[in-house]
């Protein structure tokens, strides 16, 4: 392993190789800023210069693009409340607020340290485990997908804030709703399009992220007149504050550690784990914190972004659609990923990984000096902010779908949206529901038909045995919060 270390390193620190690094961050960060055009787009942008590079190079910049989308997509989802990527709605959920506090580039600040910290850690673990990792995610079967997810959906009741259970559950099976919208994917026949053929492919997740907070927001902006203009941010607002450090070290490790593992596993993806991540610092810490909101997410998402790399270098298996577009730049260099490319390609292998280390450091050092002037934007008025909001959000939406369509839905989205935020309904449970709702009803599909409709599929092996147990504990939480609320003589809640 050693020596296949220095040979990455060696490959890495070539100066066209690192010339390339630095093409591939800047150009992912800006990307990953603009709402809507997530990795995919700007690695699919990418594609025609990586075909005049080597392998080694191509595939460097391609991942200093992948994951200089994801460090970047956080500053639209702070500033105006308009997730740049996908993986970054859980940093909007604290970050935004805090940004409208006046600490927009504190906030910034806390996102840079944390997706450096979660990047770098993500780096270290795929240089060391990857071959082990690939091993372990290789025996996660469908049964076990499908018992991960409804513990991801479980928790959302488990961990509702007080008086907030019944209309997270509400929020969170809209959003499994929404997700069935377009074709059947065994079947192959349409549901809940109404005959409509835009509606054929489903609603787009970024259309519904941006319509659900960044065009609720300018709505709510639009119809609040109580609000009073922005504090003045200070000479000092890009500093941390002296405890920010105590508490994002813990929960940066946590959420790295957490976001690598869910990173490993083929499907979960950034997303998944940066609300995971979000999650379960809600429920370790009973105050909240917005330092651990925004760090939680911020790290996770960049670590799994490199835990992805796990099953696509050594099984050859995609993570996500991110990954598959990766996979097909390998193969168009005559590269085929799996348990050979360790011997047949070491320089690629090891080159790519440790590129990843470099990558970080230059995302860094590149957003920590430009936060002062990105973090103005908030400061706008409300006559320039609201029609920048909406306008962006459109314009994301637009360029990513190219079809105007989908410019109506996600104004009706964001209307419907709006009403239900006024009426107290949490949406981040809806776009968790949305999320979870294709995988969780493919694997369990595939698990029902491989039983033949048998539920014992679920008892068979111990790890499927043991995500149901925690399934079980985590469905009696809010039951035993309602008793212990009726036993002190109170009215539950919920």
């Amino acid at each position: 392993m050693w020596e296949g270390i220095s040979t990455g390193i060696a490959t890495a620190v070539d100066p066209i190789n690192l010339c390339w690094v630095v093409i591939g961050c800047v150009t992912g960060t800006f990307i990953g800023m603009l709402p809507g055009l997530g990795p995919i787009t700007a690695i699919a942008l990418m594609i025609p210069i990586s075909y005049g590079l080597d392998p080694a190079a191509g595939l460097i910049m391609m991942a200093g693009v992948y994951y200089g989308a994801v460090f970047g997509g956080s500053t639209s989802s702070i500033l105006i409340n308009a997730p740049g990527v996908a993986s970054t709605v859980a940093t909007s959920f604290d970050g935004y607020p805090m940004a409208r506090a006046g600490q927009a580039g504190r906030a910034l600040a806390i996102a840079a340290y944390s997706s450096f910290v979660g990047g770098s850690l993500g780096a270290i673990a795929l240089l060391l485990f990857a071959s082990s990792l690939a091993a372990i995610a290789i025996q996660f079967q469908s049964p076990d997908y499908a018992l991960i997810l409804v513990i991801a959906l479980s928790s959302i009741a488990a961990f509702a804030d007080r008086g907030q259970i019944l209309t997270s559950l509400i929020a969170a099976v809209i959003g499994l709703m929404l997700g069935t919208i377009g074709t059947d994917p065994s079947a192959g026949v349409q549901r809940f399009t109404f005959g409509q053929l835009d509606l054929l492919d489903g609603i787009p997740f970024i259309l519904l992220a941006m319509a659900t907070f960044a065009l609720a927001e300018a709505f709510r902006m639009t119809t609040d007149r109580s609000a009073g203009p922005i504090p003045s941010p200070g000479k000092n607002n890009v500093r941390l504050y002296p405890g920010d450090a105590r508490d994002m070290a813990p929960t940066v490790s946590r959420s790295s550690v957490l976001g690598f593992l869910i990173g490993v596993l083929p499907g979960a993806g950034a997303t998944l784990a940066s609300f995971i991540a979000y999650d379960t610092e809600r429920r370790l810490h009973k105050k909240a914190n917005r330092v651990r909101g925004i760090a939680a997410p911020e790290s996770a998402n960049n670590a799994a972004c490199t835990g992805s790399f796990v099953p696509l270098l050594t099984l050859g298996i995609p993570g996500s659609g991110t990954t598959a577009i990766l996979l097909g730049v390998m193969l168009s260099y005559g590269i085929q990923p799996g348990p050979r490319l360790l011997e047949t390609e070491p320089g690629v292998f090891w080159g790519v990984i440790v590129s990843m280390y470099i990558g970080n450091l230059i995302l860094l050092a590149l957003n920590l000096p430009l936060i002062p002037y990105i973090s103005r934007v908030i400061y706008l008025s409300r006559k320039i902010l609201i029609p920048f909001v909406i306008a962006f959000s459109m314009l994301g939406v637009y360029l990513t779908t190219m079809n105007p369509f989908d410019i109506f839905l996600m104004l009706g989205i964001g209307l419907a949206a709006f009403l239900l935020r006024s009426a107290g309904f949490p949406l981040a449970p809806l776009l968790l529901g949305f999320i979870l709702s294709g995988m969780l009803e493919e694997n369990l599909r595939r698990t029902l038909y491989l039983s033949e409709g048998s539920l014992s599929i679920f008892f068979q092996s111990p790890l499927s045995t043991t995500l149901l147990t925690v399934c079980l504990i985590v469905w009696t939480i809010p039951l035993v919060r309602i008793a212990n609320d009726l036993r002190r003589g109170g009215n539950p809640r919920d």
